[in-house]
């Protein structure tokens, strides 16, 4: 019997596979991912697919964005500049939260959703989902919005 593969089961499987790559990152990284961890997980291909660099540049950003990955180019081989608000440039523990959620967007393009990036950024820092996401959502509302 074949097991006809729907937008469904496609969810799940990218949930539990960017839960399984959090871990792992976590594992190599982690138990403290700063930002000198967070600029080596950021060559790591093994956990993010494309060349990525995090500039400190709030010209791409929409009102209360923290980050956003933009692309290099039209291929994702061209890699990616990670924007980052200016604004956690003094507070650089901050920003590997911001960067991992963030990441699945480089790793996964459109189909990575919102709970594939909280599920990814609290599984690589070793949070419960819910502490991960109060922690996004004070740096949110640090940069106003």
């Amino acid at each position: 019997m074949v097991t006809q593969l729907t937008a469904e089961n496609a969810r799940q499987s990218l949930n539990a596979h960017v839960a399984a790559k959090g871990e792992e990152i976590f594992k190599k990284y982690g138990p403290q991912l700063r930002w000198k961890e967070l600029l080596s997980l950021l060559e790591d291909r093994v956990f993010v697919r494309y060349p990525c660099e995090i500039v400190f540049d709030a010209a791409h950003l929409k009102s209360g964005e923290f980050a956003l990955p933009v692309a290099k180019g039209p291929r994702p081989e061209d890699g990616f500049t990670m924007f980052v608000h200016p604004l956690f440039m003094t507070e650089l523990w901050r920003v590997p939260y911001l960067v991992l959620y963030q990441l699945v967007v480089v790793n996964y393009g459109e189909f990575a959703s919102a709970d594939d990036a909280e599920i990814f950024g609290a599984n690589a820092l070793g949070l419960s989902r819910d502490e991960y996401y109060a922690a996004l959502c004070e740096m949110a509302d640090s940069v106003g919005g």
